[in-house]
């Protein structure tokens, strides 16, 4: 192994798995009937259950959090404490936060704006507009943990997380930070629902209580995952994957860049990630991998994500890995664009 790749030592979640530090030691999920608004017949989703996050976090405080902030101080309070991380003897200028989310804090953004248009803009709660602001979610994060280091929020069309995971990878192998935390994830509210209903973007299983299956369209889905990234292994960590070289692009030949990224360095593991459909097909992985290389299908649950989608991904084929070996993390859109990044797993 090259010891001077960023690897993985910590990992936190807040899924509909429910909040977890680690990895997830579960069976795949169906979507559950949505109950927080009224709907028009059954509707399904892959929802997060309510918990209290000061239970999980002593004294953290939430209140006046949108979800999705809330949910980031969770998990990446969960990614620490699982990595096993004593922030009290680090120089936290030298620690980065990264987030990745497609919608940001929506929830709070929706009320808003329906305070503007009910009262007008003179109206509105200066409470609530903070807010609203995309990158609200790594700032408390770094407040609470007082973490002085770069702070970056990335939105990116199907590949946010994966944008921000080889983004906190390149900053950790530069020397510009010591540990990185990389947080992906999104709220689903109502409004976002129906945009997706009249778009004529979801499966089937959403309208019934038949199973998942490969059929087009997708089911919404909310959460949030982080992961700690160490520019080099603690004695005492234990790590779960080693990041090596990446490419993102939102278009071009994906096989011939892949072909290259990989050279003569085949995965024995390939773990799909995209909008949901597999990358056996999409790209597809068997012109790219050996035929011995196993194949982990995108989940359902993490497609439900969408753009924030790819640390679920990650996460979910980490917890069900075959064991030790080099793994490729391989994404490719509905528009062109694909993500490949080359990983070794312990």
């Amino acid at each position: 192994m090259n010891m001077n790749l960023p690897v993985i030592t910590g990992i936190g979640s807040v899924t509909p798995y429910g909040p977890l530090g680690g990895l997830i030691s579960a069976a795949p999920l169906q979507p559950g009937a949505i109950t927080d608004w009224t709907t028009s017949g059954l509707r399904r989703a892959f929802l997060v259950e309510p918990f209290h996050p000061a239970g999980i976090v002593p004294g953290v405080k939430t209140r006046r959090l949108d979800r999705l902030s809330a949910w980031a101080l969770v998990a990446a309070s969960l990614a620490l404490q699982d990595a096993g991380v004593d922030l009290s003897v680090m120089d936290r200028s030298r620690i980065a936060v990264f987030l990745a989310s497609g919608l940001g804090c929506v929830e709070l953004t929706e009320a808003f704006y329906q305070s503007a248009a009910t009262n007008g803009w003179a109206g509105t709660d200066p409470i609530t507009f903070p807010e609203t602001l995309g990158n609200s979610p790594a700032s408390h994060v770094a407040l609470f943990h007082d973490l002085r280091g770069p702070n970056v929020t990335v939105s990116s069309k199907n590949f946010a997380a994966e944008s921000a995971l080889l983004q906190a990878a390149s900053l950790l192998r530069h020397g510009q930070a010591d540990l990185a935390i990389v947080l992906a994830g999104d709220t689903l509210t109502q409004a976002v629902y129906e945009w997706y209903e009249v778009a004529d973007l979801l499966a089937p299983a959403c309208f019934n209580n038949e199973p998942v299956t490969s059929a087009d369209g997708f089911i919404p889905g909310e959460g949030m995952v982080a992961m700690v990234l160490e520019s080099a292994i603690r004695p005492a960590a234990h790590p779960y994957a080693a990041l090596g070289s990446g490419r993102w692009a939102a278009g071009g030949d994906a096989r011939a860049s892949v072909r290259q990224l990989l050279g003569d360095d085949l995965p024995d593991f390939t773990i799909c990630t995209g909008t949901g459909a597999p990358c056996a097909s999409s790209l597809p992985a068997r012109d790219l991998v050996s035929e011995d290389s196993l194949i982990y299908p995108a989940q359902a649950v993490a497609a439900g994500m969408g753009d924030a989608g790819g640390l679920l991904h990650l996460l979910l084929a980490l917890s069900n890995r075959p064991g030790r070996g080099k793994a490729l993390l391989l994404g490719r859109s509905a528009h062109g664009g694909y993500v490949a990044l080359r990983l070794e797993l312990f």
